[in-house]
Formats: structure tokens, sequence, C-alpha cells
């Protein structure tokens, strides 16, 4: 629950500049990345979807787009296309063989590993060049921010 002290101008003015810099920042890392990734990265939608199934083996599709709230047809087209890549793995569930379960291959593993330690390095190259205060108010912002993303995470559709 927000102090009741807190304003609803202090409240805008931190929206605003949340949703300003968030996407920047992750814009930038992505765009890092990229430009030492040892070949073509692989699109962010295709990245959120192979770090879901790596985490959760043998997911749907609905699953999948219900955690990355994405359209199912959507997330159909991004295995298919992970899937002629060699990225990720398609097994028909044998109860019913209009299911099939996702899971991605080694070669994804290999490559997401990749892209996480970029994603550290640079992070980390960053961060040492600020100083202990801003260390510690991106400390202290670490478990708001992670608040606030479950507050804006809609719940799942009713089936």
């Amino acid at each position: 629950m927000p102090d009741s002290r807190t304003s609803a101008q202090d409240i805008d003015r931190v929206a605003s500049a949340l949703a300003a810099c968030l996407p920047a920042l992750n814009r930038s890392l992505d765009r890092r990345v990229a430009r030492d990734f040892p070949k073509p990265k692989p699109p962010e939608g295709q990245l959120a979807l192979l770090r879901f199934v790596s985490q959760q083996e043998g997911a749907t599709v609905r699953e999948a787009a219900d955690a990355l709230l994405m359209r199912p047809n959507n997330v159909s087209a991004l295995v298919s296309q992970l899937t002629e890549k060699g990225l990720l793995e398609r097994r028909r569930d044998a109860g019913d063989m209009r299911i099939a379960h996702l899971f991605p291959t080694s070669r994804a593993q290999r490559e997401l590993a990749e892209v996480r330690r970029l994603e550290g390095e640079h992070i980390s190259r960053a961060l040492q060049s600020l100083t202990d205060g801003e260390m510690d108010a991106l400390g202290s912002a670490v478990g708001a921010l992670n608040s606030l993303a479950r507050h804006l995470h809609p719940a799942p559709a009713p089936e």
C-alpha cells in the first residue's frame, strides 16, 4: 500500500519517469547485447518465449501466451520460427494430440546463457560507473520494481 503522504503529483511524476526510463534502459541493453552476440541475436519476442520455456519446460502455447501477455496465435508463430531455427522442440501431448508441449533445445540453452552473460556484463559495467548513493538507491528500488511488475501484470483471463 503506498504511503498516504505520497501526493498524486509525486506518483504521476514517478510514473512518467519510469514509463520513459524503463523502455530506454531495455532498448540500450538490447542493442549492446545484439552488438556483442556472436550471431544475429533472436528478437526480443523469441527470447522472451525461450526464457519462459527454459523455466517452464513442457509448457503449452496457451500457457506461454498467458505468461507473456501475448495472443496464442502470435506465440504459435514464434514457436514455428524457433522450431525451424532448431531452438525449440514441440512434443505432442499423449492424451490430446492437438496440444504440443514446448522444450528448448540444447542450442537454445546455450544461446540464452550467452545472452544472459552479456546482459550481466553490460549491466555490471554500467553499475560500476554509479556513485555509492546511486547504487544504494537502485538496490532499494529492485524490490519495489518487482512489486510494481506484479501489480501491473493482469490476472489471467477466465477460461
